[in-house]
């Protein structure tokens, strides 16, 4: 290796200067938003065009036309918070990253509605200064550069004072820190927003003013690759997302990086790009270490109400679903045979093909909340990879040859899927800990890398070639050289791909995705492992993924690589496929293929079709529909029900229907407890954040059968504590439940040793329905398998019919009927509760951990909670330690009580002498004896209570 030239580190510097400009812009919006700009770029390109015509066509001066491009600039960016972001402003961060990529399109479109500057090609972009400096030999700096270096460190020093000596700044960081707490102040984070978003309008036109100016032409001003977008994130990351100035360092260096790579390594075109990939996986392993990364997820999935009961036996209601995708695949079947031309054939097999592989987005982002941008690489590795094994090829390892014979076409298909789901796996293991925006920007870096360097190597390309040719022969004995031939071949795939993935979201597979997609910590607290639910996701969508690419490939008979299909651009364009069709929905994927790949070819000559279809499109319809049109076909879908449950008259009155007082019977087989050992036990449990120690040597038991007590003012370390107890937080000390030492095991494992937990906020699911959430808890008793399930084996409906009666009995039995089909984001707070008891109930755990169960619930609700807590540790024959304010529930229902303060112990024993300890009324109950009094007078709960009165629980909820 050696070191580049004088004038190529130069060079590399400089652009690193405007890299790290770059990603200042995109460190100032996630500051104030929490949303990374993809657009950051392009929001630039409104102004700096403008700029060369105004200097160039219009004759304006170079200063004042300078001044008018960046106030164009930054008006852009406040209209860009003021139209989109602040409509979206409650929406998870998730989705306004997806709409910053609309916006990078809008910006486009604009720019192609101004003046075009062909007629002046032979001009150069405008710079303040001509000529060029040589303050050294071997070293030239022409004026763009010198611009450069005198613009960016001025911009980074200056914004540096701005947020750290301005009322606004200061506000900025406040805001971003701390939302909650700078709206209590008077602080507006829409005020911020729309300031930060102007101010990343201001940096990206001058960004892009700096860069066209470097590349002289006129003509390539809106050709900023997403190379160069990359590069900046890349910085960004690396800062944290916090530091303008290490954002700034770390593109200087990421240009030097480039330089030297490039003259060390120039036989290797795209190893910068896989050297970015590794910095980016690698810095945002540590940020997610280091802070808590945004966490939202997807919730703009369509939502279909449910079938009112007295309709579900009409037979046109049951069948009201199916009937769109039958009509859809009838069109589908005769199409190829009113249309003839083998380029129409062609056309439609690839909006079929992409439909497959917008399956995948639907199962990694719809489902399990993870944003990918390069699933696209994930298609072309696999298409590569088809390529390869149908061609034969050999590999060269450990100073031997292995040769493998050409594969069929389909059996190539089929393996290559198989290798682009472990390569995905793969990718998922190293983003276990990344959600949301920050795995975004790793799958964005890995389509890069994929497109510029892994689709090159020798292994997948023909000999002495740079293509990859993949024709078709037979498929299952089937001729499908013809195009009308592969075209059914591809529809057919695509109904499988379709039943399957129906198949699996409907199934504890689907089920248990969302769960951890929505809330983890609950997932795994229904002894749902996140790691393998996530790694199962990742998987699945890559071998769809891998499974499409290589069908689009035969399409064309070979792989493209280079320019169409498998880009980095085509992965955003099946993200907006995705969105555009229903997020989250079974069939979103056809429709949102048929509106963007199908519509611009029907219409090649309509002007307001490539508008609709575009990123653009996909902006309008997060702002206006963000359900995408499977939502428009479900609300057509309501109002045809409601039009028929109107035409049945006024519904009869329910009849109340009696509560069952039967024992539930349990499925899962129980260990007897060794005599004389308590259900939990914890030793000196000590946890720490930090410097500060909010649990301080906790040491308690829970015998059999006995409620326990946990009191303490807010801040005491009641509920750290528990969550040590149930492996959610990292504690030193010894934690025993029925028996076992389950200090190193984690939450999943200690779930399903038989421990419950409920939490503060009964937050749990929110996109799924009552009976699915409940469903969850039961995959405790047996797990639903991918395999079994995708291949619809019989065993798997019956085996989905029995859990779906177990759930409806525990709702039942709770009084939740009325809300079994209702999501649980509409529910109260009291019947979210309630729901929380029916999942304690499902996993049938023998020591349950109640954080605050009445919190939020009214106090005439809070009275039945004392019956029902009660009748549920009888039913489980469970021990319970719970959290609790209310003093009239907690002393009546304890068999003994813990008290803590500062997270230490400082009272122990029955309600009545805990309620007189001295040292609890000082800390607890103070010294108002009405308070102290009040805690006395709960009446006790009869052995005998009668069986949940949840009923009237629920319904007055």
């Amino acid at each position: 290796m050696q070191m580049p030239t004088t004038q190529l580190l130069f060079d590399g510097a400089v652009t690193g200067l405007v890299i790290g400009l770059l990603a200042i812009g995109i460190v100032l919006v996630h500051r104030s938003t929490r949303v990374i700009n993809f657009a950051v770029a392009n929001m630039g390109l409104v102004g700096s065009v403008l700029f060369a015509l105004l200097v160039v066509r219009w004759n304006v001066p170079y200063w004042i036309a300078l001044v008018i491009a960046l106030a164009v600039g930054t008006a852009f960016g406040a209209l860009v918070d003021l139209a989109v972001v602040r409509r979206l402003f409650r929406a998870p961060r998730v989705i306004l990253l997806v709409a910053t990529i609309g916006v990078a399109q809008l910006a486009l479109t604009i720019v192609m509605g101004l003046p075009d500057l062909d007629d002046y090609s032979n001009e150069s972009y405008p710079v303040p200064w001509n000529g060029a400096w040589s303050p050294a030999d071997g070293l030239r700096i022409t004026g763009a550069q010198l611009s450069v270096l005198v613009v960016v460190p001025l911009i980074a020093v200056l914004l540096g004072l701005f947020l750290s000596r301005t009322v606004l700044g200061r506000t900025v960081r406040a805001a971003a820190s701390n939302p909650e707490l700078a709206r209590l102040q008077g602080i507006s984070p829409k005020i911020v927003s729309t300031a930060m978003w102007a101010l990343a309008g201001l940096i990206g036109t001058l960004c892009l003013i700096l860069i066209s100016a470097q590349n002289e032409s006129l003509t390539q001003i809106a050709t900023l690759g997403p190379t160069t977008l990359v590069r900046a994130l890349a910085a960004a990351v690396i800062a944290r997302m916090v530091s303008l100035r290490i954002a700034l360092l770390a593109g200087v260096l990421l240009g030097l990086g480039q330089s030297f790579i490039q003259f060390n390594w120039l036989d290797q075109p795209g190893l910068t790009d896989l050297v970015i990939l590794l910095l980016v996986l690698a810095a945002v392993f540590l940020v997610s270490r280091g802070r808590d990364t945004e966490t939202s997820s997807f919730s703009f999935a369509p939502k279909a109400a449910p079938i009112p009961e007295r309709l579900r036996d009409l037979w046109w209601v049951r069948h009201l679903e199916r009937a769109p995708l039958l009509v859809l695949g009838v069109l589908a079947t005769i199409l190829p045979l009113v249309i003839a031309q083998p380029s129409r054939q062609l056309l439609y097999t690839v909006i079929l093909s992409y439909a497959i592989c917008a399956a995948s987005v639907t199962v990694l982002t719809g489902w399990a909340g993870q944003l990918s941008l390069g699933q696209m690489a994930f298609a072309g590795l696999g298409a590569l990879t088809a390529a390869a094994l149908n061609r034969g090829l050999q590999v060269s390892a450990a100073g031997s040859t292995i040769t493998l014979n050409a594969l069929p076409f389909p059996v190539a298909i089929l393996i290559a899927s198989l290798a682009t789901a472990a390569l995905a796996a793969l990718v998922g293991a190293g983003a276990l800990r990344v959600r949301g925006l920050l795995l975004a920007v790793s799958t964005f870096a890995f389509g890069i890398a994929a497109e510029q360097y892994l689709y090159r190597r020798d292994l997948f390309q023909d000999p002495g070639a740079h293509t990859a040719s993949f024709p078709r022969d037979a498929a299952f004995g089937v001729d499908v050289t013809s195009q009308r031939a592969y075209y059914y071949l591809v529809l057919i795939v695509l109904a499988v791909v379709l039943a399957v993935v129906a198949r699996l979201r409907r199934s504890g597979v689907g089920r248990t995705t969302i769960a951890v997609r929505d809330n983890p910590t609950t997932a795994a607290a229904y002894t749902v492992g996140t790691t393998r639910v996530k790694l199962r996701a990742f998987a699945l969508a890559g071998g769809i993924a891998g499974l499409g690419g290589g069908l689009l490939a035969g399409a064309v008979q070979n792989v493209p690589y280079a320019d169409r299909y498998f880009l980095s651009t085509d992965s955003l364009l099946v993200v907006s496929i995705v969105v555009i069709g229903g997020l989250g929905s079974v069939y979103g994927p056809v429709l949102g293929s048929l509106w963007v790949i199908g519509l611009p070819s029907i219409f090649p000559d309509n002007e307001i079709v490539p508008l609709l279809t575009s990123s653009l499109g996909l902006l309008v319809l997060l702002l206006y529909f963000p359900g995408g049109l499977v939502q428009i076909g479900y609300s057509a879908r309501d109002a045809l029900l409601h039009l028929a449950d109107r035409r049945l008259g006024p519904a009869p009155a329910a009849v109340p229907k009696a509560t069952a007082t039967k024992a539930l019977t349990r499925t899962i087989p129980r260990e007897p407890l060794p005599a004389g050992r308590p259900v939990l036990a914890t030793s000196e449990v000590r946890v720490q954040f930090g410097g500060l120690t909010a649990v301080d040597g906790v040491s308690l038991h829970v015998a059999p059968g006995e409620i326990v007590g946990l009191i303490g003012t807010n801040g005491a370390g009641k509920s750290t504590l528990m969550h040590a107890v149930g492996g959610f937080v990292s504690a030193t000390g010894t934690v025993e439940l029925l028996g076992q030492d389950v200090t190193s095991a984690g939450p999943t494992a200690r779930a399903r040793a038989g421990l419950g937990r409920t939490f503060q906020t009964a937050t749990l699911f929110p996109e799924l329905t009552v009976r699915q959430t409940v469903q969850i808890a039961l995959e405790a008793r047996g797990r639903t398998g991918l395999l079994s399930t995708a291949l619809h084996l019989p065993h798997t409906f019956a085996r989905e019919r029995v859990q779906r009666s177990a759930a409806d009995d525990l709702i039942g039995f709770l009084g939740l009927g009325r809300y079994a089909d209702a999501f649980i984001a509409d529910l109260s707070t009291g019947t979210r509760r309630i729901v929380e008891l029916a999942g304690l109930l499902a996993l049938d755990a023998r020591l349950l951990c109640l954080d605050e169960p009445t919190a939020g619930v009214a106090q005439r609700e809070t009275e039945a909670f004392g019956p029902l807590i009660q009748e549920i540790r009888r039913e489980l024959d469970a021990a319970m330690l719970v959290i609790e304010h209310d003093m009239p529930l907690i002393m009546g229902i304890s068999d003994r009580v813990y008290c803590l303060e500062t997270g230490r112990v400082i009272a122990e024993g029955t309600p009545g002498m805990v309620r007189n300890d001295p040292r609890v009324i000082a800390s607890y109950l103070g010294t108002d004896e009405r308070a102290i009094s009040r805690s006395g007078n709960a009446p006790s709960v009869a052995e005998d209570t009668p069986a949940p009165v949840a009923t009237g629980t629920a319904a007055t909820t």
